[in-house]
Parts: structure tokens; sequence; C-alpha cells
């Protein structure tokens, strides 16, 4: 299908992008003082997740455009406040809920027009809002990394002395979804499980793959090649 119905709640969010005021055209070069991070490693081209595939045939509208320039965000204090603006209203309005509990498959990614989704449906509604504001589509990269059992429990509170030996992928062979701003201060990261905008390299996480700046159905592996996760989840 590629008409959705948009709840209340998801409608106030995309009703209320039009009023924050970031344009692309009002962005200037990173203003001293901001945080900074570095750039991502990227690699050679990699599989497309069956997630972003699954989507793009449902809304292909949304995957169209072909080739890009790259165009990174300009951060200004003003930018930076509208991205953690749009990632703390996204995690606090959206509901977590699985693949499985959503839309009974083991993979599905989608908007979460009803109030609840997955990772990775975050992760899109976060994008569109942010490219409806006028935030460049080539700087808001979807991507998939590991999660580490050992981050998770520190950040639950669990010492970190008895966490030795527990920095693996999770028993299901699970990925996650987040979504990379790649601004002219670095590469930051905003995510459903945490509302903290952070450099990419300071998350935790291993990174496995994500698109590319000059063509959205083109990923990219991110450092040395890896076995990407069989789906993505949480």
């Amino acid at each position: 299908m590629n008409d959705w119905t948009i709840k209340p709640a998801i409608a106030l969010a995309l009703a209320a992008s039009s009023l924050l005021g970031v344009g692309a055209a009002g962005f200037a070069s990173a203003a001293p003082g901001l945080a900074r991070a570095s750039y991502v490693p990227v690699g050679g081209p990699a599989s497309v997740p069956y997630g972003w595939a699954d989507f793009c045939r449902r809304y292909a509208g949304e995957c169209d455009g072909g080739p890009l320039a790259p165009q990174d965000v300009n951060l200004t204090p003003q930018a930076m406040k509208e991205i953690e603006r749009v990632d703390k209203w996204v995690n606090a309005h959206v509901k977590p809920v699985s693949h499985m509990e959503h839309w009974g498959v083991i993979d599905q990614w989608d908007y979460p027009a009803d109030g609840k989704g997955d990772c990775e449906d975050y992760a899109l509604f976060k994008r569109k809002i942010l490219i409806d504001e006028g935030f460049p589509r080539q700087a808001l990269l979807m991507t998939v990394v590991a999660l580490f059992k050992r981050k998770i429990l520190i950040d639950e509170g669990f010492p970190r002395q008895a966490l030795l030996m527990t920095v693996v992928k999770d028993e299901h062979n699970e990925g996650h979804a987040i979504l990379t701003v790649k601004t002219s201060a670095g590469e930051f990261v905003i995510d459903n499980l945490n509302d903290e905008i952070k450099s990419w390299d300071r998350t935790g996480y291993r990174f496995v793959k994500r698109q590319s700046q000059t063509d959205q159905n083109v990923w990219l592996q991110i450092g040395n090649p890896t076995a990407a996760p069989d789906y993505v989840a949480r």
C-alpha cells in the first residue's frame, strides 16, 4: 500500500514539523562550542536490508529520486536543537513493539502510523520529519548496527566489572536500526534506545552498514566487512 492512515499523535508530529522553523536555507557553518564527532569509515557495497527493500516496494515515492550529490547538515545550535527535539518527541510518543507483535511477521519496516513501532520505524519517522523540515535527505542515513549485551546491561545499572565476557550479538543475531545524521561537525546518531544525541563512535555499537549519501537505495559496509544481522529488531 502506498497510502497510510496517520493517527492523531503522528499527525500532530507531522504538522509540528512545519512549525519548528529549520530549513536548509537557514543552516550556516558549524558554530563554535557545539559537540564535534568523527566521520564513519564507509567501505564498499553491502546487501540492502530486506526491510528497506520491502518498505520501498510499499512506499515507492519515498525511495525514488536516483543519485544525489552529497550534502551534509551544516551544524548550528538551532539545527542541533531541532534534531534533539524531533528525536525526543518521537521517542516519547511511539510505543516500542516487535515486528511479530505489531505485524505478525519477522521483519517489516514502516511508519508508526498507529503510534507503535520497532527501532527502524522510529528512525524512518524521524527521517521523514527532518526531511519535511528541510534537512537534506542525503545527510539522514538509515544505519544498521549490532547491539552489545554488555553495553545494554551497563546502561541498566549492572556493574561494569562483572560484565567482562558479554560483548556479543544477542542470541537471535538481531541488529538494531538507527538514524545517522552527517553534519559539518561529524556524524551523530539518533536512537530510540537513548534520547541523547551521541557521536557515532560513542554509542558502544558495532556499525554494520548504512545508506549511501549519493543513493539511498545503495547500502555501504562500515569498517571491515562483517556478517550482517539476520534481521533488524528492537
